[in-house]
């Protein structure tokens, strides 16, 4: 009888939203610890065939992180749910050990150990959103599991820049933070092993994500893909703004005017974080998917305007620490509304077979590797402006571009999915159903 009680209340403990939540965040937050915090230091006064050093070594890891992607979209969408754990252990260890041998090799060949590094940790957000996905919740949960990217990619260099203040070397920096961060990651990880698959109420209201084969993942493509090609688009210009803020953190505050300081990557993320979470959390308490779909597409609409706000209150003068939030609420409102909300209603909408999973690494794979072409462009025409100048014009530019694939997209699929509704609706008649 005891035995059985205590079993029933870690069953309520364990499928109660809060500890999946937690699970999630904090796998995902110490991910970072073996991937960020590299970024935290300048590696200045190296080059490599007239490549900058650091910049060398940020497109060697997004690589790394693109290949992940792509191969992602097979590998997360197939894998059996008894098999991501033990997946998500063996991908952290092996970026770990990439890290150490980033710390042995000389500069600058050890760049190959962070396109090496980059690969297994470009597959583990995959595993960790298929734990989270299709529940009554997802969205408050995916959120959660969002914000912890915002966070802990300041916390990151935050605990970079603490190395290298004791005096730890740039090379040897990365493999200690990812020491630190060893202990809690084991942790969060056995949490997440704990969280138990959907209920059938979450089935019955959201449908069964199962594993999909390669006709699944053409199937629903082909079906929605003008619509998720906007969607993509949309993440492509939201990654571009993302990835060069959190690579380029240092350069741009500096270009600010601020001192490189711990608290400041912490403390500008945190307050990000919090306002994305409440923002996209509230999409699940909207029932209804076809309403919260809309609301997901208006959000990022918000958010890239916010963008064009910031921009004009930098030359009108706007304090510049306002500037960094306002310019990370633009990037991260639509980047976290496509992972939170904009896939998973529209699954739940179409009720057809497929996963977030699956629409999120498509989404990261071109975003990744637009991102790649980026600094390759940068490399190629050598930029005349200080990096805070063109991140500021990319703001303007990429949020305008931004804007007109939202309102393409909402439109798109207003005309598809009202007209999937009435063909559902008349074959139902035909058949002589009441629908």
């Amino acid at each position: 009888m005891h035995f059985t009680s205590r079993s029933t209340r870690l069953q309520r403990l364990f499928s109660n939203p809060a500890w999946a939540l937690v699970a999630a965040f904090g796998t995902y937050f110490c991910m970072y610890g073996f991937r960020k915090p590299y970024t935290a230091a300048t590696y200045s006064g190296v080059s490599f065939l007239g490549l900058d050093y650091k910049t060398m070594l940020i497109i060697s890891q997004t690589i790394g992180y693109v290949l992940a992607k792509w191969i992602g979209i097979k590998i997360v969408s197939e894998i059996k749910p008894v098999k991501r754990i033990g997946a998500i252990l063996g991908l952290i260890m092996f970026a770990e050990v990439m890290l150490f041998l980033f710390g042995l090799i000389p500069k600058p060949w050890n760049a190959i150990c962070l396109l090496l590094n980059g690969l297994p940790l470009g597959i583990i957000f995959g595993l960790v959103l298929s734990f989270v996905e299709g529940r009554k919740n997802t969205e408050f949960l995916i959120a959660g599991l969002c914000a912890s990217f915002i966070v802990s990619d300041g916390v990151s260099k935050s605990v970079g820049v603490m190395l290298l203040g004791w005096g730890v070397t740039e090379q040897w920096m990365p493999v200690l933070a990812g020491l630190i961060f060893a202990g809690p990651t084991l942790l969060f990880i056995t949490m997440l092993a704990c969280v138990p698959a959907p209920s059938v109420n979450d089935v019955a209201s959201r449908s069964a994500r199962e594993p999909m084969t390669g006709k699944d993942r053409v199937i629903f493509f082909k079906k929605y893909a003008p619509g998720i090609l906007g969607i993509v688009f949309v993440y492509l210009l939201a990654t571009l703004l993302r990835s060069v803020r959190a690579d380029f953190a240092v350069e741009i505050w500096a270009g600010l005017g601020y001192k490189q300081t711990p608290q400041l990557f912490t403390q500008s993320e945190l307050l990000v974080s919090l306002s994305v979470l409440a923002i996209v959390g509230f999409a699940a308490f909207v029932k209804n998917h076809q309403a919260a779909f809309d609301f997901s597409l208006y959000i990022s609409f918000v958010g890239l305007a916010i963008l064009l706000l910031a921009f004009t209150g930098f030359n009108l003068g706007m304090e510049k620490f306002t500037l960094m939030i306002l310019i990370g609420l633009g990037v991260y409102l639509p980047y976290v509304a496509v992972h939170a909300i904009i896939f998973e209603r529209l699954i739940a909408i179409t009720r057809g077979k497929a996963t977030v999973s699956f629409l999120m690494y498509i989404a990261d794979s071109v975003g990744y590797t637009g991102y790649i072409a980026l600094m390759l462009l940068r490399y190629l025409a050598p930029p005349t402006a200080p990096l805070l100048t063109i991140f500021l014009k990319m703001c303007l530019f990429l949020g305008i571009l931004g804007i007109v694939l939202i309102i393409f997209t909402y439109w798109y699929f207003k005309y598809k999915l009202k007209n999937n509704e009435q063909t559902t609706t008349h074959i139902a008649g035909r058949q002589g159903y009441i629908v």
